[in-house]
């Protein structure tokens, strides 16, 4: 057993995709950020382009993808449903602030309608995805005043360092992004060392006698009520030792938010434009792959509390 990669993906793409397209949006819609044809066009196509591969990835998930357009029609109840109706919702300003600031190289007016449109669909499908965990009451690790923040913190910390890496990359930096970015990245470290306190101090359940609440014997299961492991063991029941942990968070520490910091001060720091981009560049790729390893603790570590009628 082990967390599915798809959702890992999903969850990592999306959140960075939307980050950048909410930036954009805001920045590039009221003038801040300059229209131009090319910066432009590969902005918003590596945008759009990490929130369609993770949309896409999230199929991969299900045991039946051709059936997902019904999980659209449960919007009034589930958060799911909810990601995906704001998820496509977005698209469509996103598409004609694309259309206007990077095509047309307009921008305030309608351009900065949509824009800020398209930004708000994306902080409303990422609260949408991170709301999804953060209602699972049987997941205490998910069940936290800390799960919601935690997108969205990581969702504007990879979107900040991705547009600096492309205005880097163009050419056109911009001191106040670059701090900005670099700013995030401590942010979201600290949120993630806050995060990672609280779950270690969780009083969980330990045996199924606290689990089904029976005193005076040892409560036991005699045997399964499956002859195999259901979804909920494979995506919540899996068992992770504790330096594995150990290590898996150092490794996070040191990519998504060390050495992205790091790399962003040099850039800040280096007088000469092509090395600030490419200590920018390098600073986005170890940062996404850092948030991978992160994605996939998340999920590894948390633990559904009907594991323990199975003796886990």
């Amino acid at each position: 057993m082990h967390p599915a990669i798809s959702v890992v993906f999903f969850t990592t793409a999306t959140g960075a995709g939307y980050g950048l397209l909410a930036l954009l949006g805001v920045l590039g819609g009221l003038g801040y950020v300059e229209p131009g044809f090319w910066f432009g066009l590969v902005s918003m196509a590596l945008a759009l382009g990490l929130i369609v591969a993770g949309l896409l990835s999230s199929t991969g998930h299900l045991g039946r993808p051709e059936r997902a357009w019904r999980a659209f029609s449960q919007w009034r109840s589930s958060w799911l449903s909810r990601e995906g109706v704001a998820s496509v919702a977005t698209f469509i300003p996103a598409a004609l602030f694309g259309i206007g600031w990077a095509v047309l190289g307009r921008s305030g007016g309608w351009v900065a309608v949509a824009g800020l449109l398209a930004a708000a669909g994306a902080v409303a499908t990422v609260c949408a995805t991170g709301m999804i965990y953060a209602s699972l009451k049987p997941i205490a690790q998910w069940h936290s005043r800390y799960t919601l923040p935690a997108y969205l913190v990581f969702a504007a910390m990879t979107g900040a360092v991705l547009l600096n890496a492309l205005l880097q990359g163009f050419g056109r930096g911009s001191t106040s992004v670059l701090a900005c970015a670099g700013l995030a990245t401590l942010a979201g470290w600290g949120w993630k060392l806050a995060t990672w306190r609280h779950n270690d101090r969780l009083e969980l359940p330990t045996s199924a006698n606290a689990a089904t609440g029976l005193a005076g014997g040892t409560v036991r299961s005699i045997e399964w009520p499956h002859t195999e492991e259901n979804y909920v063991l494979k995506e919540m029941g899996f068992r992770i030792a504790r330096k594995h942990s150990a290590r898996l968070r150092r490794i996070t520490q040191i990519l998504a938010f060390a050495a992205a910091a790091v790399l962003l001060a040099i850039a800040f720091l280096l007088p000469w434009p092509v090395a600030a981009a490419m200590a920018s560049v390098l600073a986005a790729l170890l940062q996404f792959a850092g948030t991978l390893v992160e994605r996939w603790l998340f999920f590894a570590e948390a633990k559904h509390t009907v594991t323990l009628y199975y003796g886990r």
